[in-house]
């Protein structure tokens, strides 16, 4: 793999050596959608007790909200 920028070369040398899970993951029907957006939900919860939200985001869920 020679594309020249080192960050390509080894993500793409990363995907040929587990080349068999990048094919199940690309064709399968099976999707972890759901987890993922639960996991963002706790974590997002979890800044705005801890006082790490920031205003960014406190501006995105009061208009959301």
């Amino acid at each position: 793999m020679t594309s020249g920028l080192r960050g390509i070369s080894t993500f793409a040398v990363g995907l040929n050596s587990d080349f068999a899970a990048v094919q199940a993951g690309l064709t399968t029907h099976w999707n972890s959608g759901h987890v993922e957006g639960a996991v963002n939900r706790i974590k997002m919860l979890k800044r705005q007790m801890f006082g790490r939200a920031g205003f960014p985001l406190l501006r995105k869920r009061a208009l959301l909200a």
